[in-house]
């Protein structure tokens, strides 16, 4: 029997949730972005007022000014966006225990137990008349027999539909779009595959697997894969993805990092805001994911591993700033940094000791953040810190862990 997998997306979610609230600004150009005066000066999301006008999510606020001199911008709350979010799986988990959140405003179902014929639309179409109803905001849903396919289904039409894709019209409706509509297909993938004449995703269906195995190794693989309706991964149960799969912070800082010295301070304040919260929680972590993003608003990343797990917030920040020098070469000043750590374990995971370091220095660095914390707890996150993050405190007097958050979630 095939599967039965829903995609249900909220539109425009964090700017739909604000009209909600803000009746005054309803009908109106609305953009929820940063403050400009702290360069969190990005549209994070556009209602389709805006989208009118050209407004783009990602485009620095100027930018998007330009385009609607009468835009209407909006600082995130992300407090009240988590809390709708949760109210939307809440009815989804009427239909499914299968359900796999994808990032805060997306998620799919996989309803195959419960569909019956034509069962899927039924369903989608009650998931988004609910939606409507009981929460005030509007969702887009994907039919289809695979995860990516259900994606795509629910990006083919927005705001508030429902779209269909089977075995039976999957190459008239799904071939015909940009290669670059598929999962996971960036610019880089993109250009790639634009330089070998492939431009849809029916192009990519009909190379062979040998051909994109050549060029792209294993990747190629999962993109004819994809490509062709063979993706089989499972949607995973609710409860099953809601363990912490990584801990990260990320800053767009006050002004631009010119020079490691920069990069460096901004590096301590992130690692101390991630090793404290794994403290918290327990974990440990054994790989390191740094991201950098330069005033052009590029982004670049590299991952590598720790020799050992650990939530020190120095071994974090000597680490990151070790892949920092590798990753990048200051070609223009950086207005973001990013950390993460995955691979998580609980903290009293086994750890080989090593001869030629100093494990008992090791152990004395991890009391001392554990009774940091306390303090921090207590009487707030800026009583103690380091010497050097008071060379320059406009730069480094900020809290990462309630002024940056990010919802990260991968598909893998």
């Amino acid at each position: 029997m095939d599967r039965v997998i829903l995609h249900s997306d909220c539109n425009s979610f964090y700017a739909s949730v604000e009209c909600l609230y803000r009746p005054e600004i309803r009908g109106k150009p609305v953009a929820v972005g940063g403050e400009p005066e702290h360069r969190h000066g990005i549209v994070l999301a556009k209602n389709s007022v805006a989208k009118r006008y050209g407004v783009r999510t990602g485009e620095p606020l100027w930018k998007a000014r330009e385009r609607c001199p009468a835009l209407v911008i909006v600082p995130p709350n992300y407090p009240l966006y988590l809390r709708f979010s949760d109210m939307a799986r809440r009815i989804y988990l009427d239909y499914t225990d299968r359900v796999e959140p994808f990032g805060i405003d997306e998620a799919w179902l996989d309803v195959s137990g419960s569909a019956g014929p034509c069962g899927g639309e039924r369903i989608a179409r009650q998931i988004r008349r609910r939606v409507r109803n009981e929460l005030g905001i509007t969702v887009s849903v994907g039919v289809s027999f695979n995860k990516i396919f259900a994606k795509l289904g629910s990006d083919c039409k927005k705001p508030d539909a429902v779209t269909v894709i089977s075995k039976e019209n999957f190459k008239e409706t799904v071939w015909p779009l940009p290669v670059e509509d598929l999962l996971y297909v960036g610019p880089a993938t993109r250009r790639k595959l634009n330089g070998i004449g492939i431009h849809t995703i029916g192009e990519l269906a009909r190379t062979s697997a040998s051909c994109l195995h050549g060029r792209f190794g294993k990747w190629g693989d999962v993109l004819h894969d994809f490509s062709n309706g063979f993706d089989l991964s499972p949607v995973a149960e609710y409860d099953s993805v809601r363990a912490v799969k990584s801990v990260g912070n990320s800053a767009t800082t006050v002004r631009n990092l010119e020079n490691d010295r920069d990069v460096k301070l901004i590096l301590f304040v992130l690692a101390e805001s991630v090793g404290r919260r794994m403290r918290e929680q327990g974990l440990k972590g054994r790989s390191l994911f740094v991201s950098v993003r330069d005033d052009r608003l590029y982004t670049v990343g590299k991952q590598c591993m720790f020799d050992k797990y650990t939530n020190i917030s120095s071994e974090i920040a000597a680490k990151a700033f070790w892949l920092f020098r590798r990753l990048y070469t200051w070609h223009d000043p950086i207005r973001s940094v990013g950390i993460s750590v995955s691979d998580l374990a609980h903290d009293d995971v086994p750890i080989q000791t090593d001869l030629f370091n100093n494990e008992y220095q090791r152990i004395r660095r991890e009391r001392l953040d554990s009774a940091v914390d306390v303090l921090k707890r207590r009487f707030g996150v800026r009583c103690v810190r380091r010497a050097s993050l008071l060379e320059e405190p406009s730069l480094t007097d900020f809290n990462p862990e309630e002024e940056n958050v990010v919802h990260p979630v991968g598909y893998f």
